[in-house]
C-alpha cells in the first residue's frame, strides 16, 4: 500500500512573523518547520502502511528556496521519501494554484491513498484538500478521527458536531485527518540520521508542465487586499456588589441578548 501525505513547511510559529509589504503574504524565509497539523497525517500514513504489511509513505510539499528542514522532520518519523516543488514563480500562489501543483506531482504516480491535514496552521483556509480531490477526480472524506483500510476501501469515522459519521469509500481517495486521529511519534536518533540519506526529489514548475503565468499571483484567483491589526481587548466592567449586583448582571445579560 502506497500512501502520499501532503505536508506544509511553515515559518516557526514561536518566532515573530511578518508580511510582505506589497503582496501582504506571509514572509517565508530561512528555516521552515513541519506544520504540527501535518505530523498527524504522517503518523496515520505510517500506521496504515505498517498494518498493510507492505508499501511506503511519500511526502509531497511546496516550499520556497529549496527548503527541506520540515520534510526532514517527517522523513525522520519514518516516511520513505519526499517530493518538493520549489520555484521562485510560486511565490504568492493561492490555495487553488497550490492544489494544482500538488495534483500534478501526485498524477505522476497515483498512490492508493492521499492524506492531508484538515487545514494548515498558517493559512487556515481548509480548502486545499478538497480542491486536490476534485482536480484528481477522487472522493474526499474530511475530518477523519479514525481511519482503516480494508482491501480496496477506506473506512473513516468522520467527526461531526454531534459525534461522528461512519463513511466507506473506494480507493484511491483523499482523506483529511484531525489533530486527535493518532499520537505522532518522536523521531529517534536513528531516524534522524537515516533521514539525511532518504530520497528527496526537487521539481520546478516547468518540470510539471506549468509556465510562470499559471502560478503565483498571475495564476491565482485570490488576492489579499488589506490587513488590519486585531482590535485590542477592551477592559471589562467591574461590578461592586452593593446588594444589587445580581440585578446589574441580569440587566447586562439582557442588554447583550444573552437572556
Amino acid at each position: 500500500m502506497n500512501v502520499a501525505v501532503c505536508v506544509k513547511q511553515i515559518p516557526d510559529p514561536t518566532a515573530p512573523q511578518s508580511l510582505h509589504p506589497e503582496t501582504k503574504t506571509l514572509v517565508r524565509e530561512g528555516k521552515l518547520v513541519l506544520d504540527d497539523s501535518d505530523s498527524y497525517g504522517v503518523e496515520m500514513a505510517l500506521q496504515l502502511v505498517d498494518a498493510a504489511g507492505e508499501g511506503e509513505v511519500t511526502l509531497v510539499s511546496m516550499a520556497p528556496n529549496g527548503e527541506t528542514s520540515g520534510l526532514r522532520q517527517a522523513l525522520a518519523m519514518g516516511a520513505a521519501g519526499a517530493v518538493l516543488v520549489s520555484d521562485p514563480t510560486l511565490a504568492g500562489s493561492d490555495a487553488l494554484v497550490t492544489a494544482k501543483v500538488l495534483a500534478a506531482v501526485l498524477k505522476r504516480s497515483m498512490p492508493d491513498l492521499i492524506i492531508a491535514a484538515t487545514e494548515s496552521t498558517d493559512g487556515y483556509t481548509g480548502t486545499l484538500p478538497v480542491q486536490l480531490a476534485e482536480l484528481l477526480g477522487l472522493p474526499a472524506v474530511t475530518f477523519a478521527k479514525h481511519v482503516e483500510v480494508d482491501g480496496s476501501t477506506v473506512k473513516v469515522q468522520r467527526q461531526t458536531e454531534a459525534g461522528y459519521d461512519e463513511v466507506v469509500c473506494p480507493l484511491p481517495a483523499v482523506v483529511t485527518v484531525t489533530a486527535g486521529v493518532v499520537e505522532p511519534r518522536y523521531p529517534s536518533f536513528k531516524g534522524i540520521m537515516a533521514a539525511r540519506s532518504k530520497p528527496l526529489e526537487e521539481l520546478t514548475v516547468a518540470d510539471l508542465g506549468f509556465d510562470a503565468g499559471q502560478v503565483g499571483p498571475g495564476g491565482s484567483r485570490q488576492e489579499v487586499v488589506s490587513v488590519e491589526a486585531a482590535e485590542s481587548r477592551k477592559a471589562g466592567e467591574v461590578v461592586v456588589d452593593e446588594g444589587d449586583a445580581h440585578q446589574r448582571v441580569i440587566a447586562y445579560l439582557e442588554q447583550i441578548k444573552v437572556l
